[in-house]
């Protein structure tokens, strides 16, 4: 069974570590690691948090490892995406995929990025249709349009 996402205590200080060096353009799991702001669906205050950008199928992809958190959420009420390192800015509208298109890009996603393993049930081994079971606790977001 896989485990339910909990920010705890070790979790908040590894983000403020992660956002610190990825605000100075330093990335910490090789280049995937980038700052995503949104904003908030109901305060309409900016939030910021450490994603991982991955290349799939010649696309990039948003991928939530921990489920239906708070960045899911406001990526569905306002589809713009701003994404930093450093000094590397961009602004994409994102698409939420579909079951059959987010399971390939999920097992991608988790043999890249093996530390979000037990959050899926899905085994690094298994075929993408196991992922693809997982798609509604997974979102995934295809970064669409570069908005300059």
């Amino acid at each position: 069974m896989a485990r339910k996402y909990r920010m705890g205590v070790t979790r908040k200080a590894a983000n403020v570590v992660v956002q610190a060096c990825l605000e100075r353009g330093i990335a910490i799991s090789g280049s995937t690691g980038f700052l995503l702001t949104t904003r908030g669906r109901k305060s309409g205050v900016d939030r910021t948090t450490p994603v991982n950008v991955i290349e799939f199928g010649g696309d990039r992809w948003l991928v939530s490892p921990y489920g239906r958190v708070g960045w899911v959420h406001n990526l569905r009420a306002e589809t713009t995406a701003r994404l930093w390192r450093g000094d590397v800015r961009e602004t994409w509208e994102v698409e939420e995929a579909d079951a059959a298109t987010a399971g390939p890009v999920l097992r991608a996603y988790v043999r890249k990025l093996p530390v979000t393993a037990p959050f899926f049930d899905a085994k690094l081994t298994d075929p993408a249709e196991a992922f693809t079971a997982e798609a509604d606790r997974h979102p995934v977001f295809r970064l669409a349009r570069s908005r300059a």
